[in-house]
């Protein structure tokens, strides 16, 4: 999700790298994403020239629901409007269920979504904290597995090359699952904000119910998902509908 909404400004490239995609909290966005969705505007541009937009292609790309197409794209990107507007990697339970109530998306929601974290990746500078400085009393963040600890201890060293990354899900890192919440039971949550939904009183039950039920967790990961892709949405004479996805028109 962008700052403001689904309207594909996080798509937007500036060559001053200044846009809302070279943000720190979005380095970690896959960049043969962007290309699958700016090749298919560009198949569907030569085909229906200013109809279909990239915020819809992103919206199909997301496995969204297609009575939900029908947006435009927005007018503005900015990195520095990122900040305090995505969840943090050290986010507690709180914070977290603060930021996604303001987006009208109830702490069940933000439990599931955060379910998206069993693919994908991450910089090591975005949890090298658990690692090595956690607090005045423990170095390494305690509720962090020795074993899984020492596993990113290896992958990623002090001071190391920050184009680094290590995957979210060691075990399948590649299959969308319910293993996410299988890590957290045995404290292989790679930010502090994973593990919590875990060491949390509040939280645990669900992330227990969706570690013993792979099903359970995707039905709410897809009820939780259309109710994201309902956020920000621009119609009618709002925004936009971009000839390329990577730039204003």
């Amino acid at each position: 999700m962008a700052w403001q909404g689904c309207d594909a400004s996080v798509i937007v490239a500036s060559p001053r790298s200044d846009a809302e995609k070279d943000a720190p909290d979005n380095l970690s966005l896959a960049g043969d994403g962007f290309d699958t969705v700016i090749k298919a505007k560009q198949a569907v541009e030569a085909q229906c020239p200013g109809v279909v937009s990239c915020a819809d292609i992103l919206a199909i790309a997301a496995r969204d629901v297609v009575v939900l197409l029908g947006r435009r794209d927005g007018l503005t990107s900015r990195a520095d409007r990122v900040t305090g507007s995505l969840p943090g990697p050290e986010f507690s339970v709180d914070l977290l269920s603060s930021m996604f109530r303001k987006n009208n998306l109830t702490t069940r929601d933000m439990i599931a979504l955060s379910g998206a974290h069993t693919v994908g990746f991450s910089h090591c500078s975005r949890f090298a904290e658990r690692l090595y400085s956690f607090n005045s009393t423990s170095v390494v963040d305690p509720s962090l597995n020795p074993a899984y600890a020492n596993a990113l201890m290896r992958a990623c060293p002090r001071n190391v090359d920050p184009t680094i990354a290590v995957n979210m899900d060691l075990n399948t890192p590649v299959t969308f699952d319910n293993v996410y919440y299988k890590n957290l039971l045995i404290g292989e949550g790679l930010f502090t904000s994973d593990q919590v939904l875990f060491t949390d009183q509040r939280s645990r039950p669900v992330v227990n119910k969706f570690a013993a039920d792979q099903n359970s967790f995707f039905k709410a990961f897809a009820r939780s998902m259309i109710r994201l892709g309902r956020l920000g949405v621009k119609t009618g004479s709002q925004g936009e509908i971009r000839r390329d996805c990577t730039a204003f028109n």
